[in-house]
């Protein structure tokens, strides 16, 4: 999948915009990884301060894949951290964007992989293995289904219904 800025894909979509069929997230997060631009089709995850299902996607082979994990916004703990970074740059996801905070910064800084959270925090998550795999989730605003396409850079994020090109 190629890369594509948001702005161009919001310039070239202005029908999808006002249709809602291409949505744009709040600017809520902080850019972490070392791949700021990134794109792909959408894996939900809805948990709250539990990272056993994170952990559990991001051992399977990405695909190219951007996994979209709702953590409720929590501010307590670390959902992601560094190990399970590593292990989604090698199994080839494009992203992760989480609606909570990551730890061990540093290391995924290192990753050539696209992340985004609200913030860090150095508390490790429960291991529970609580959580809903493929449901819809709403983040920054957005409700975001399993299978839609997200694309992400500087600018922001967007959602979209379909996979667009410009």
């Amino acid at each position: 999948m190629a890369l594509v800025t948001t702005a161009e894909v919001c310039d070239a979509n202005p029908q999808l915009l006002v249709s809602g069929e291409l949505r744009a997230l709040q600017p809520v997060f902080q850019i972490y990884g070392r791949r700021q631009v990134f794109s792909g089709p959408v894996v939900t995850l809805k948990v709250f301060e539990d990272n056993v299902f994170v952990r559990e996607f991001l051992e399977e082979k990405g695909n190219g894949r951007v996994l979209v994990v709702d953590g409720g916004g929590s501010k307590r703990c670390a959902i992601l951290g560094g190990n399970p970074v590593v292990q989604a740059q090698n199994n080839g996801w494009a992203g992760i964007v989480v609606n909570g905070c990551i730890r061990d910064v540093d290391e995924i800084n290192s990753c050539d992989i696209g992340v985004r959270a609200l913030a860090s925090h150095p508390v490790k998550a429960n291991k529970k293995g609580i959580g809903e795999k493929h449901v819809p989730v709403t983040l920054a605003g957005t409700r975001i289904l399993d299978g839609e396409y997200l694309y992400a850079d500087t600018d922001g994020i967007l959602i979209s219904k379909t996979e667009l090109s410009v």
